[in-house]
Formats: C-alpha cells, structure tokens, sequence
C-alpha cells in the first residue's frame, strides 16, 4: 500500500513539473523583449492611446476645414503605423493569454494551476523530497490537503467568504476536531501559505475547549529531557524540561549530578500568596489618602477577609498594601491559593472587596482591577522585594573533589566568578531580579512541561544565586533565592494530557487532599532545585572555558543527523 501510494505522489509530482514546465516554455518568448515585460507593455499602452488621440484630434480638424479624410500627411502616416504596430501587440499579448487560459487546463489531465498555486505546490513537493532528519525517518506528512467531506467543504468557503465567524466553528458544528480542521483550510486558503508541517492529528481539542486556546488550527512539538535524580529535601525527583535549546537539559544534568554526589539540596518555602492590585481613583488626593487609611487599618481588616474570602473555599486574605499617587489609590491584595496558581482565584475576591467598599466610599470610582501594581508578567521591584506566589531559597554543598572531578572546576573559581558575574556584573547592567547565569532557562523549560504560564516566567526568574567557601574553604556553599516562583498544580495547561503526565512523574498531579497547597509548594521548590542545578552547572562551564564548546558542540552541530541516524 505504501508503494503504491508513493507511486502515485511521484505520478502526480511528475505531472506537476510538465505543467510548470510547459508553461515555463511559454513564457519564455517575452525573454526575448530588450525591456522587462512590464515596461514594454508600458510603452506600447502608452504608444496605442497617444496616437489614439492624435489622430482623432487631426481627423476632427479636417472635418470642421472640410479637408478629405484621405489625404494624409507624413505625421498622421506615421501614427497610423504605431497605431497598428501597438494594436497587433497588445492583441497578441493578451489574446494569446486568453487563448492559454483556455487550452492548459484541458490538456493536462484537468491539472489546473495558476502561477502562485502552482510555486507552492512545486515548493512543496521540494520539501516533500528533502532527506528527513531523524533517526527513524518517519512516513511523510501529506502536504497536499486531502479532499474535504462535501459538508466540510461548504463551511470552509462560508468562512473565506465571511458568512461564518472563525471563531464560532466550536459551537456550530459541535466537534473541536472537526472545527479545527475546518479552520485550518481556511486558514490556509484565505492566506495562501501551507500550514504543512504543523500537526493536526493526534491532539484532544476538546481538552482545551473555552480554557487554554481558542481558534486552534493544531499544535506545536516540542521535545521533553529529563534531568535527574535532582535529590532535594531526601527525595530523588526525575525534572521534566521541555526546551529547543541544545546543551540546557545536559547542563541541568550534570549540576543534579553533582548535588546528588554531595549529598543533596534542601529547601524552604518561606512565603506563599497570590497577588493582584486594583487602581481606584477619587476626586482629590485626600480621599484616596482616606481609603488607603482604612485598608491599612487592622481593625477592618477581619471584615475584608470575611468578604474576601466568599470567593473561594481555598482563597484566604493574607494582606493589603497601598500605594498612593495624586488622587490615584493601588490596592496590592495578597492571598493563599491552595494548589491552584490562583489569578482567578484572587480577581474574584478583590471583585467582592471592590463592591463592598463601594458602599463605603460611594464616590470611588474602579479605573480598573489590575492596576500594575501586582505586578504579573513585567519586572518589577515589588515582586523582588515584597514576593509574588511562592517564596524559595534552596542551598546545597558540593564537595571539594565533586567541583573538582563533576564540575572541572576549583570552589575558589567558582566563588569569584559568582560575585564578579552575577552580582557585580548584574549591578553595573541595572538588573531587577536578574542576579543570576541563567534561571529563566530552566524555569521556562519545566514551565512549559508541567503547563504552567510560560508569560509568568518573567517574575518567576527573579533569583539571586550565592556562592562561597566553607569548610575551610575547602567545600562550595551554593543557594539561590527566588521570591516569586508561580505556580499551579490545578487549572490551566496542568489538565492538558503531556503535562498532566510530567505533573505525574514529580508526584504533584492534581490537588493535595491531605495538605491543601502542599504539592504546587513541591512544585516551587522542584523548580527552585532544578535552577540551582542549572546554575551550577553553567557556571563551572564558564570558569573552565567550556561553554562555546559545549554549545558547539551540542547546539550548532554540523553532523549529518540523517546519516549518522542510517549508521546506527
């Protein structure tokens, strides 16, 4: 069956290049023009309509003088022969394009293609025949989409015309897999360009239906390592990371390595709480100054919670902080969320306190319920200082002949290294929460893995990394703390199949029924471990001078994957 179709792909490819042969032969009679095609077409347009109009304008003025319309001077001679020259070229310019629109499309066994579907297809059939870069060389992806179901067929063209909103296909036709599919030819047919290469088969649609994407026309790979054992707080822990970047997973690696030849990291969550900052704003100055008091006084502060927390049986009002500026009032809530990361959780309760103090302050007026002041996915000092989600600082002691022997590296290089880089380096930059080799690598990759909010990784990176000789100097103290780690275990991409398993394989699926919060806690710190594995891993690479060759090595290689996929 394989053979058979192949035999017919290569029948239909071979077609195809007659054609675009043929029709190249065609056009190549215009090669022959001293000018561009267009700039000849130009001249003789232009030639044709002035000399229409000359000879009009002559032939009025013999009318009006009563001069024979015969008798000709050698100018209007002259413009009759352009006249003819022109018009016998432009009949032959685009009659013979007429006459080629007609004649093709019967002669090749009713294959029709203009120009640009015809490039594209040829461009894929290119791509088609290029060498497959993977170990197994896998059966090719169609390229050219198969015929749609009649029904299927109708709907796409309601959708290029208009008639039906791509978004509204869910609800219409009552089958995501269905809808997707739809979409996608669309898509493809409204813009020209091949969605070939970007799967389509093989997701649940309806897993992500009105939660995690909307108007989706497939779904993007990316490949999964693992890192580890990562022993952390006595237990081994395989880490998921889900990355492009070649060397990120082996790096993280050896650093597990070495942590685990040293005995292992601890951790400690030393604060946990959702955050979200409403902007209000009154007529003057002095009233918002009023609100700010009453926020910020403990006596009000159990019947805000009271109200704060109807919203949820897990969401419990931890604090509430003010910033004033002119007659403008920032209200940062801070809230426990149990496993969930908690925005929602944490909107709906700043919702109910919002219309509660309405009937305090009548005159407040909700400009709206963030205010920046949280502050989510942007860097900001307020989350360096004050935490947002998860607050971790994990540490660990590598052992001399560890460095030495895991790391290639010496525990005073280390140490130097540490503070001239990552924090007096860090200093001169201007960083914000960015003391650190690299910890937004390793964060983003779990991130993506275990289906939290990739967005979130800009806060979830603030880290400060420590290095330092004890015992005697003989061994290497390292930490990092990171004060806004965020964090889910529930909601979200977390129910997604891949990363519901990756979730699985931490021990951190689902809600803690036992602890409330306890395992997206786990998952802050696994991630905390993981960063420092990372860092130093990275670090001993850049004290050694290995870093561009293990890039080189590892992430722009110029082996031939292919051939070396067939040797083995």
């Amino acid at each position: 069956m394989k053979n058979s179709s192949n035999i017919q792909h290569g029948g239909a490819a071979l077609k195809l290049i007659k054609v675009h042969d043929e029709k190249k032969k065609m056009k190549e009679a215009s090669d022959a023009l001293p000018l561009p095609l267009y700039l000849t077409n130009g001249v003789f347009f232009t030639l044709f309509f002035s000399v229409v109009y000359f000879l009009l304008l002559r032939w009025r003025e013999k009318i009006r003088n009563s001069t024979p319309l015969h008798v000709v001077t050698l100018s209007e001679i002259s413009a009759i022969l352009v006249f003819l020259a022109s018009f016998i070229y432009l009949l032959g310019f685009f009659g013979i394009t007429f006459v080629q629109s007609l004649v093709i499309p019967r002669s090749h066994e009713g294959i029709l293609l203009d120009d640009e579907e015809e490039d594209d297809e040829l461009l894929m059939l290119k791509e088609d025949s290029a060498k497959t870069p993977c170990a197994a060389a896998p059966e090719k992806i169609a390229t050219i989409s198969p015929p749609l179901p009649e029904e299927d067929e109708e709907i796409v063209k309601a959708v290029v015309e208009g008639k039906i909103p791509s978004y509204a296909l869910e609800s219409k036709l009552g089958d995501c897999h269905r809808a997707a599919s739809v979409r996608r030819e669309a898509l493809q047919r409204t813009t020209g360009k091949s969605l070939a290469g970007l799967p389509l088969e093989g997701f649940n649609y309806e897993t992500i239906l009105g939660q995690c994407c909307e108007m989706p026309v497939g779904y993007v790979q990316i490949p999964v390592g693992i890192a580890g054992p990562l022993l952390l707080d006595g237990v081994e822990y395989s880490v998921p990371m889900a990355t492009t970047e070649g060397c990120l997973v082996a790096s993280t690696n050896r650093g597990c390595k070495a942590i685990l030849a040293s005995g292992g990291a601890s951790s400690v969550v030393h604060k946990d709480g959702m955050t979200r900052a409403p902007v209000v704003r009154f007529g003057s100055a002095k009233r918002a100054a009023e609100l700010k008091f009453f926020l910020e006084e403990s006596l009000n502060f159990e019947s805000l919670s009271m109200v704060f927390n109807r919203s949820s049986r897990f969401g419990r009002l931890q604090s509430i902080k003010c910033a004033i500026a002119g007659k403008n009032l920032y209200i940062r809530f801070t809230c426990s969320t149990g496993d969930a990361m908690g925005m929602n959780m944490v909107s709906k309760g700043v919702q109910n306190v919002l219309e509660f103090l309405e009937n305090q302050f009548p005159d407040m007026e909700v400009l709206g319920i963030s205010g920046n002041y949280c502050s989510d996915k942007k860097p900001a000092a307020v989350n360096w200082i004050e935490g947002r989600g998860k607050s971790v600082v994990c540490e660990a002691i590598i052992k001399e002949e560890i460095v030495k022997k895991v790391l290639k590296t010496d525990v005073a290089s280390l140490v130097e290294l540490n503070m001239l880089k990552n924090l007096t380096g860090s200093a001169m930059a201007g960083a914000l929460g960015g003391f650190n080799a690299h910890a937004s690598n390793i964060v983003s990759a779990v991130y993506i893995a275990t289906g939290q909010d990739p967005a979130q990784n800009v806060e979830s990176s603030h880290c400060i990394t420590m290095m330092e000789a004890v015992n005697g100097g003989k061994d290497l103290h390292v930490s990092v703390s990171m004060p806004s780690i965020e964090v889910g275990t529930v909601g979200g991409g977390t129910q997604l199949p891949s990363q519901s398993a990756c979730l699985n394989l931490l021990g951190v699926k689902g809600a803690s029924k036992e602890v409330p919060g306890s395992n997206s806690r786990l998952l802050a710190t696994i991630v905390a471990g993981s960063v420092l594995a990372g860092e130093l891993s990275l670090m001993s690479a850049i004290a050694a001078g290995q870093l561009v060759k293990s890039h080189m090595k590892y992430n722009r290689s110029s082996k031939d994957v292919a051939n070396l996929a067939s040797a083995t």
